[in-house]
């Protein structure tokens, strides 16, 4: 109200710019500019308030399109991984002298001392018990128990599992039993055997059941200690048995197989 006083204060004056009206300006101008540059925030305010909805909403669908092309992202590497691992599978098939019937693993039993896994093959396949089962790296187990659709393997690794097995450049002999999560242990090497770290297992082809040279691991500790005529020794596996998704059953000479291991099926 002062200000539009003074504002018809100056109009009645007529104009002239006198002392009353300089002073009317003078007080004037400062609240004019204020008011200004109030309104003039206000203006930049919203603006701001304006561009800052428009930034959030950019940045969730940003955010949506970002969770896409990750997801996609993770199927294709899922699919590359799985076009990898049966590559290998395929590889390891071509070299071998059978045909092998490929399996999928569709469960784990993590027991200790009888730890196995279950494929989605079983005797509707053709798979009987004693079959051997391999994968790129070597040797996975035997087959233990079958039903029409599914078969039981027991893992190489598993501590009830053992394994005629020989050092494969000087032909050194030994069992290769399971360790678990450790991988295996070499028994029955005598101290005096060449044996030194790195070198590779393989299986010895004893008692007909493993054919000789199928990799198992390769040493990677050695103790002697002063008591006992033995070494001990550790061998890691070439397989990593908690990634297995894959694996070859070995269909051939089933009987042999069987009857060396006492398991033919009775009539």
């Amino acid at each position: 109200m002062l200000v539009v006083g003074l504002l018809l204060l100056a109009a009645m004056l007529g104009g002239k710019f006198g002392p009353p009206h300089q002073f009317t300006l003078d007080f004037i101008g400062p609240l004019q500019s204020a008011v200004t540059r109030s309104f003039a925030g206000i203006v930049n305010l919203k603006s701001d308030y304006v561009n800052l909805l428009n930034v959030r909403a950019e940045n969730k669908q940003l955010q949506a399109q970002l969770d896409k092309y990750l997801t996609e992202l993770g199927e294709y590497r899922e699919g590359h991984s799985t076009y990898r691992h049966l590559q290998e599978l395929l590889a390891l098939k071509d070299k071998l002298t059978f045909k092998p019937i490929a399996a999928r693993v569709v469960g784990k039993e993590p027991a200790y001392w009888y730890q196995t896994i279950v494929v989605d093959r079983g005797k509707k396949d053709d798979i009987l018990e004693g079959m051997i089962a391999l994968a790129p790296g070597g040797v996975v187990g035997q087959v233990m128990h079958t039903a029409d659709n599914y078969s039981k393997i027991l893992l190489a690794n598993a501590p009830s599992s053992a394994i005629d097995a020989m050092v494969q450049k000087n032909r050194t002999r030994g069992i290769l039993r399971g360790a678990g999560e450790k991988g295996f242990v070499l028994q029955y090497v005598l101290k005096t055997a060449d044996v030194e770290m790195g070198d590779f297992i393989v299986t010895a082809g004893i008692g007909g059941v493993f054919p000789a040279g199928i990799p198992l691991g390769k040493i990677s500790k050695i103790e002697k200690k002063q008591r006992g005529m033995f070494q001990e020794i550790e061998v890691e596996p070439h397989i990593d048995f908690q990634k297995l998704e894959y694996v070859l059953l070995d269909p051939t000479d089933r009987k042999a197989v069987l009857d060396s291991m006492n398991l033919s099926p009775k009539r």
